[in-house]
């Protein structure tokens, strides 16, 4: 009843190899994404500063407030989040190459 299968499929996956030029490639993609999200936060922000919100309900300005915080909040945090990933990657590229250097002289 409990037979081993007989026609095992092996999962033969083929994992791209992590060089440095990929690691260097990947972190200017990163920061550029970084740099839009940083271009976007701003001109939110100086859009939501230069129309303020015209209400005499304390709710409406709270929900306005509120709104207006997590949109700029959220693209600061897309910002930090693609930056970090940049310093990171290309941290790991210098790491390879020095690696890739220090093997190929030993």
């Amino acid at each position: 009843m409990s037979e081993p299968n007989a026609t095992q499929q092996t999962d033969t996956q083929t994992q791209a190899q992590v060089t440095p030029l990929r690691c260097v490639i990947g972190s200017v993609m990163s920061g550029g994404l970084a740099f839009a999200a940083y271009s976007l936060m701003i001109a939110i922000a100086t859009t939501f500063a230069n129309k303020p919100i015209h209400s005499d309900n304390p709710i409406v300005l709270n929900i306005a407030s509120a709104v207006r915080t997590l949109v700029v909040g959220m693209t600061a945090l897309a910002s930090g989040v693609f930056g970090i990933v940049a310093v990171g990657l290309l941290a790991l590229g210098i790491q390879l190459l020095f690696q890739h250097l220090t093997k190929r002289h030993s």
